[in-house]
């Protein structure tokens, strides 16, 4: 890649983050209109960058381009929620305690299913995995290396999802990793991750292994139940964290 394609890359991926952000924190509001030359001059884009960035955020939900009227911002209802990058937007606002809370009862309503369904259908390379991805946490999570951490737990999630066998499960591995990277860059995980959250993670990868769907979906719930009061203990429906 030549040094002035990086360059236009990166300035798309600036601009539509900016613009984005900016939606999606409610600081553009709904029904508000922009313009390409206004984001050119704001950005310092050209207007082939500019409409280009302007085509994601449609295909996102987040606007609506027409003639005569412009680009206009669209409510909420109508974002595709489930991008990943909507999702990295709203966990850098201001409401991401509650964001992160909202997605704590996503992810109870199809990883513990996804879990018991691994138990019943995962081979021995997902096994495999998700042993080794709880080994690399445990080790990680002793020296208080976050980000290496992060990857673990990303990859046992998404091995995960994919042992289920079910493909509308599996499409949502980049939302459970969005959730988890969100913790992390966010200053919600502690400096050395809690040893009883791992123990749990090892107790759904050892009842896939032997498989137990009971077991597998109930300390799925756990591991869920356990992050949410982690990062929000107060919010409603929340119950205090048992691994603290």
């Amino acid at each position: 890649m030549s040094q002035s394609t990086g360059g236009t890359t990166e300035r798309h991926d600036e601009t539509l983050a900016a613009i984005g952000r900016r939606i999606v924190s409610g600081a553009q509001p709904a029904g508000s209109v922009l313009t390409l030359d206004a984001i050119c001059t704001e950005h310092g884009v050209s207007r082939t960058v500019a409409r280009e960035v302007i085509k994601v955020l449609e295909s996102m939900g987040l606007v609506e381009s027409r003639r005569r009227v412009g680009i206009t911002i669209q409510p909420r209802t109508r974002w595709s929620v489930f991008d990943p990058r909507l999702i990295r937007w709203r966990l850098d606002g201001a409401d991401r305690a509650e964001f992160l809370a909202t997605l704590s009862e996503l992810r109870r309503g199809f990883e513990p299913v996804a879990a018991a369904l691994a138990a019943e259908r995962a081979n021995e390379h997902h096994c495999r995995i998700l042993a080794a991805a709880v080994s690399d946490m445990s080790v990680h999570g002793r020296t208080g290396d976050l980000e290496s951490y992060l990857l673990a737990d990303k990859v046992f999630h998404r091995t995960l999802l994919e042992a289920s066998g079910n493909e509308m499960f599996r499409s949502l591995a980049d939302v459970v990793g969005e959730v988890l990277a969100g913790r992390t860059h966010h200053g919600m995980m502690p400096p050395t991750p809690n040893p009883a959250a791992i123990a749990l993670h090892d107790d759904v990868a050892r009842a896939i292994r032997l498989r137990d769907p009971k077991a597998a979906e109930a300390s799925m719930r756990e591991i869920i139940t356990e992050a949410a009061a982690a990062v929000s203990p107060s919010l409603p429906g929340v119950r205090a964290s048992k691994a603290d």
